[in-house]
């Protein structure tokens, strides 16, 4: 039996089957005793919502942030010649997308240093911030090498480019899919007339900041480079890497 109700208290059948249950009443809770309590705890709408708004967008900004890499925006002022999606716009200008980091961190410290030169790239090396190099060339090393659609090399001139290749030593770097590694370059897949001049540059000396190179170059003849520019521009090696096509 439940004991009877206490003053200011009742009962109700919540359960259909006679027994009286006590019902509990909030009211003090939900009804503020005066006008003034009740206007404390009722903020205005255009408050709420007001406050609403500035939470999204701060969530929304902070978001933008975190998926926004920052470097992004400072590399945009390759892509008016290393290309918007790593195509380069000319013939003659390297693709900078997917190459490796350590090599893009080489170079411009080279042109910043004047031991490369090129009158486009030494000016813009010279504004980088020392500070961002090694993140520049990092956010690069990380896109998508980009296909340039460049016919493989015939199988009689892609052999004489191996022998060639294997004559001077390039694997031994390069590595046996001419990917390069680390401060290394990858000529796999690079644009045919920038790896014929670049090859040739180094022959003649005129691009002097790799000895090595110069030396390796002067050892083989004008028409060997062209050989291996033709085999190593049609090279497609994503899917040996494991990235796919």
């Amino acid at each position: 039996m439940l004991p009877s109700p206490r003053k200011g208290e009742r009962y109700q059948d919540l359960s259909g089957t006679g027994q009286q249950c006590p019902v509990l009443s909030f009211s003090w809770i939900s009804r503020p005793r005066s006008r003034k309590a009740a206007a404390m705890l009722r903020p205005s709408l255009p408050f709420r919502a007001g406050h609403i708004a500035l939470f999204a967008a701060m969530i929304l900004a902070s978001q933008s942030a975190l998926a926004q890499d920052p470097m992004e925006a400072k590399a945009k002022v390759c892509a008016p010649c290393h290309g918007e999606a790593g195509i380069p716009t000319q013939k003659n200008i390297p693709v900078i997308w997917g190459q490796n980091a350590g090599y893009l961190i080489y170079q411009l410290r080279d042109f910043k240093s004047g031991a490369r030169k090129n009158d486009i790239m030494s000016p813009i090396a010279a504004t980088i911030d020392p500070a961002d190099v090694s993140a520049l060339a990092t956010y690069f090393s990380k896109l998508k090498w980009p296909n340039l659609q460049q016919p493989p090399a015939a199988a009689d001139v892609a052999t004489k480019a191996q022998s060639i290749a294997g004559s001077v030593g390039c694997p031994g770097c390069h590595l046996a899919y001419f990917q390069g590694d680390g401060t290394t370059a990858r000529l796999a897949g690079q644009n045919h007339d920038y790896l014929v001049k670049t090859m040739n540059d180094f022959r003649d000396k005129t691009r002097g900041n790799n000895p090595g190179m110069s030396d390796l170059m002067k050892s083989i003849s004008p028409d060997d480079i062209a050989v291996l520019g033709q085999y190593l521009a049609g090279l497609q090696i994503d899917a040996y890497l494991g990235q796919g096509q």
